[in-house]
């Protein structure tokens, strides 16, 4: 995994197995990788995975049964899109916008980029 020096290597392991579970890699219930699986993985210290992972615990993506490890919640998913958008929109969409603005963009150009994308490529349109 190559990391961003912009963002906590733990927030990017965290945004990578939030990924992982709205792709469906993993589904609710199953097991992901241990913290020493994962470490090995990403190329990491396992206390950076062991962060990440208190961190999926608390946003209650993943639950950890003592003994067994690591499982996907029942409601990961919609748990995991929904702080996807939320991110999204509070930190892409206004780049999104300034440049946009900075290009003389609008938004009938994008609307029609989009139609357009969507009639050459249905099946990849849409997540």
């Amino acid at each position: 995994m190559e990391f961003r020096e912009t963002k906590g290597i733990y927030l990017q392991i965290v945004d990578q197995v939030r990924e992982r579970i709205v792709q469906g890699d993993w589904s609710a219930g199953e097991r992901i990788p241990s913290i020493r699986e994962m470490a090995v993985e990403v190329g990491v210290n396992p206390n950076t995975v062991a962060r990440s992972y208190q961190a999926l615990v608390d946003r209650q993506l993943i639950a950890n049964q003592r003994g067994r490890g690591y499982f996907v919640s029942e409601d990961a998913v919609a748990r995991a899109v929904t702080e996807m958008k939320e991110e999204f929109l509070r930190e892409e969409v206004p780049k999104i916008v300034r440049t946009m603005w900075l290009l003389g963009i609008g938004p009938e150009e994008i609307a029609a980029r989009l139609s357009c994308d969507k009639q050459n490529n249905p099946e990849g349109s849409s997540p």
